[in-house]
């Protein structure tokens, strides 16, 4: 009836905690302008998720919308019309 208390966790690694950051970084730069980076920093966040303990969700979306942007972009650009603004069409 008397067990021993579980140990307790162990202290987060020393260091800033950047999980956030580039989380969003990779979210915003998957989305918006390059792919391979968003790619990157989502590996990033996952990464500083897994060290400090936290949600990799950042990480996993980063990745998601740069492979998003990638094959969009290669699809627009198999198509042939991927300088043409829609304006001038």
């Amino acid at each position: 009836m008397n067990a021993p208390y579980p140990p307790p966790p162990p202290p987060p690694a020393a260091g800033r905690d950047r999980t956030t950051l580039w989380g969003v970084l990779g979210i915003i730069t998957g989305l918006l302008c390059c792919g391979i980076l968003g790619i990157v920093f989502g590996y990033l966040s996952i990464r500083d998720a897994k060290r400090f303990g936290k949600s990799p969700l950042l990480g996993w979306l980063a990745i998601a919308f740069g492979v998003i942007n990638i094959v969009a972009s290669a699809i627009i650009q198999a198509r042939g019309n991927y300088y043409t603004p829609y304006w001038y069409r």
